[in-house]
């Protein structure tokens, strides 16, 4: 097991707010691709918990 500060830390492949200047076109494709997955994962588990608390609203609203 690792301690906290000892866990390896992922590569990050972006970081908001970068310097975009000594990037090529085909670099920026790959970030783009990255962060378009990245908005698919956040909203897919958006919408998981929207429907729970949805359907946790309608079970314990009174009747």
């Amino acid at each position: 097991m690792f301690a906290d500060d000892e866990r390896p830390k992922p590569e990050k492949l972006h970081e908001i707010g970068s310097d975009l200047t000594f990037l090529s076109a085909g670099e920026l494709e790959e970030r783009i691709a990255v962060l378009r997955a990245e908005i698919e994962r956040l909203e897919a588990d958006k919408t998981t918990k929207t429907t729970s608390r949805s359907a946790a609203e309608g079970f314990f609203k009174i009747k």
